[in-house]
């Protein structure tokens, strides 16, 4: 896959998920490394989800993982919590602001 189809795919993922009841400013960066390789953010602002192509340099997360692992958190056929255990998906910052990605991922 190339990093536009990754983040299309993304995207088209997460415009379905309510995040209403996420009442705090929460923003995401991914890293996709290897095939695919690129950068996106998703911040959750006034009970709103925002997805762009682009860096976000004031993240309350960074998380970085190969689109393989991206894609498979987001299908639900693997938990972001057990892909964090097993060294799968990298977290930097707000352990507690990055649980909130299970809000985005159940849509």
């Amino acid at each position: 896959m190339t990093y536009q189809e990754i983040f299309d795919t993304i995207k088209t993922k997460f415009s379905g998920a309510d995040v209403s009841g996420v009442k705090e400013h929460v923003a995401f960066q991914f890293n996709i490394t290897g095939e695919g390789a690129g950068a996106f953010y998703a911040e959750i602002k006034d009970g709103q989800l925002y997805v762009e192509p682009y860096e976000y340099y004031d993240r309350d997360v960074l998380f970085t993982c190969t689109a393989e692992t991206l894609m498979k958190i987001v299908n639900g056929k693997l938990d972001p919590v057990f892909a964090f255990t097993i060294g799968k998906l990298k977290v930097d910052g707000s352990i507690e602001k990055a649980l909130k990605i299970k809000e985005v991922i159940r849509g």
